[in-house]
């Protein structure tokens, strides 16, 4: 069976994917499995070996004016790796019309996708030859494993799911120089997010690294992408005790980093997720996004999140006139760190 994955982006949908990928591979071992991706989010796939062949696109250059004009144009020249391949299904994991469109300009024969209630952009539904029902309110993982599972016929985990990423020596060799700067006992704190409405305070994320050496003895290591720097550098100016450090490791990297990371603290942001595939126990604050749709699969994880206010149901917003969902505590995030570090202790 020849069987195409369309998952577009971004790196954290494409974490949360990871899990119907291994239980395709596992039930239908002898399955030629290719994967569309942007090139924006590819360098978490790339090298996976349950991966036949990687197909990166750039659907930017896809932008403007007609967009299915576009990618018949512009597609012809980027798909045309498609055009090696006869697929048997296409499951598209992302919903919206630009992944369906993609489905079809393959040739599978079945196209899978969510039922229409399920879709981000419904409109795709009718690219789509099949569609699966999901529970609306379940994790996202939970929910592409459900898709694999009625496209396919075949069994899928209910928990304790894998996370297929594949690293090479120079990632190791990457964590290891940035551990041996820390004396190996480290937090991972992670104040970058997408949206600006998913950001707790940096000042608050510096004080969380005074709490953390005074009490735990825990170096705090800040990490962020190289285009985050100045937030980065903000909780080190915010720390008063200094056991503060900055790294901007590669994303395969920062999966290294973070098996070894007593503890990570972050928002709904794609480390965050990285961090929970490598097992790392996970301390999220999440504000206009839920934990139970994005967060940790672990049981053992805490989230932070607050109920105390009438606006968090369905928000999902990007800006925000009322933004309060993120007003948190420092002594609240490290009860909850001080709940998960006991958790990991007592495992």
């Amino acid at each position: 069976m020849n069987i195409l994955i369309v998952r577009l982006s971004s790196i954290g949908d494409i974490v949360h994917t990871l899990p119907a990928l291994a239980a395709v591979r596992n039930a239908l071992p002898a399955a030629e499995i290719s994967w569309v991706v942007e090139k924006s989010s590819a360098e978490i796939l790339r090298g996976n070996q349950l991966v036949k062949n990687l197909i990166e696109i750039d659907t930017r250059s896809l932008r403007g004016g007609n967009f299915f004009e576009n990618i018949l144009i512009e597609g012809s020249r980027q798909l045309r790796q498609l055009r090696e391949f006869e697929f048997d299904i296409a499951l598209d994991f992302q919903g919206l019309l630009k992944s369906a469109t993609i489905a079809k300009f393959s040739k599978a024969a079945r196209r899978f996708g969510f039922a229409k209630q399920n879709l981000r952009e419904p409109a795709s539904r009718f690219l789509l030859t099949d569609t699966v029902e999901v529970e609306q309110k379940s994790h996202v993982i939970s929910k592409n494993l459900t898709l694999a599972q009625k496209a396919l016929g075949i069994s899928v985990p209910a928990a304790d799911f894998e996370f297929p990423i594949f690293t090479e020596k120079m990632h190791q060799t990457e964590a290891a120089e940035i551990i041996k700067q820390t004396g190996g006992n480290f937090a991972i704190l992670n104040p970058a997010g997408g949206w600006a409405t998913k950001l707790w305070h940096a000042e608050k994320f510096g004080a969380l690294a005074d709490k953390l050496w005074d009490e735990n003895g825990l170096v705090s290591l800040v990490t962020t992408a190289p285009n985050e720097k100045d937030l980065a550098r903000k909780v080190s100016q915010q720390s008063a005790s200094g056991r503060v450090l900055l790294a901007q490791p590669s994303l395969k990297g920062f999966y290294e980093l973070a098996k070894r990371a007593k503890i990570y603290v972050g928002g709904d942001t794609a480390p965050t997720h990285i961090a929970a595939a490598a097992k790392t126990p996970v301390v999220g604050i999440f504000g206009p996004t839920e934990w139970w749709r994005n967060g940790s699969p672990n049981t053992n994880d805490v989230c932070v999140e607050r109920w105390d206010i009438g606006c968090r149901i369905d928000c999902n917003r990007r800006a925000c006139n009322n933004w309060i969902c993120m007003d948190t505590s420092v002594e609240v995030v490290f009860e909850a760190v001080q709940k998960r570090l006991g958790r990991a202790a007592n495992w």
